[in-house]
């Protein structure tokens, strides 16, 4: 099913027994408005109560960037702390939709990873890279921080690999550095080779018994389950700080050079 997004989409494909592709898009280097995170969400929630499905292959369209984040149109637009809070609420229902998720998501990274994008590939259970799969957290940058995808990047990277990528926010983290530190769990030198790894675990998965998967699931969780409360409390922060004299400044910066 397709959902047309401000000229972006989420895309829902059954790829064969036990496989599902959610496929996620936007013109802007597949940067997240609101919408796309909202339907992000509902697909991932529902795609994990079909019966069918035991694997989700989370993936993002096009050749360039997989995720630059938030959209800084909208971010931009924020006028007050509560519209803040909303938006960033969206990042937060889309990982807590990855954690509950009954089945096990597996994320294709082809390209450079932004911010939110960090968050997703974190949030997956098991990420798939190239060598363009960079990574960056630069929020600190623009006056806010890594605040909601902050738990996901730091369960999965260690408190000191997350510091590191939150507080020099303008540096680029190769590849191979989040692959050491645990982000991606495979790095592959071309896409060709990614996509046929993604392929072979997705299919090993779908063969695999639903209840052991969704105990697994749970299992690897473990202690996340005050996160539907904490990453609300993050997203608040985050919509108190982007509405700041500094942090509009900064996206006003941003938007010129879009």
């Amino acid at each position: 099913m397709l959902h047309p997004i401000q000229e972006g989409y989420v895309k829902v494909e059954p790829q064969s027994s036990g496989i599902t592709v959610i496929e996620f898009f936007h013109p802007r280097s597949n940067s997240l408005p609101a919408a796309i995170l909202n339907d992000l969400a509902q697909e991932i929630h529902s795609v994990g109560l079909q019966k069918d499905t035991k694997v989700i292959i989370l993936r993002a369209a096009g050749n360039g960037a997989f995720c630059a984040g938030a959209s800084f149109s909208e971010l931009n637009a924020i006028k007050t702390a509560d519209e803040g809070k909303k938006f960033f609420g969206g990042f937060a229902h889309v990982i807590n939709a990855m954690r509950k998720c009954p089945k096990l998501i597996i994320a294709r990274i082809h390209g450079k990873c932004v911010g939110g994008g960090v968050g997703l590939a974190a949030a997956a259970d098991y990420a798939v890279a190239v060598p363009e799969a960079e990574i960056k957290l630069s929020e600190l940058s623009i006056g806010l921080g890594p605040f909601v995808v902050g738990p996901a990047i730091q369960r999965k990277l260690g408190l000191s690999a997350f510091s590191q990528l939150a507080i020099d926010a303008t540096m680029w983290r190769p590849a191979d550095w989040a692959r050491r530190k645990g982000l991606y769990a495979e790095l592959h030198p071309n896409t060709e080779d990614m996509d046929e790894s993604v392929q072979r675990l997705a299919n090993e998965l779908a063969h695999s018994d639903t209840q052991a998967i969704a105990a697994m699931k749970q299992m690897l969780w473990e202690g996340t389950e005050n996160w539907d409360e904490l990453l609300t409390q993050r997203a608040a922060i985050s919509g108190k700080l982007v509405i700041s004299p500094f942090t509009k400044a900064a996206l006003e910066r941003l938007q010129k050079k879009e």
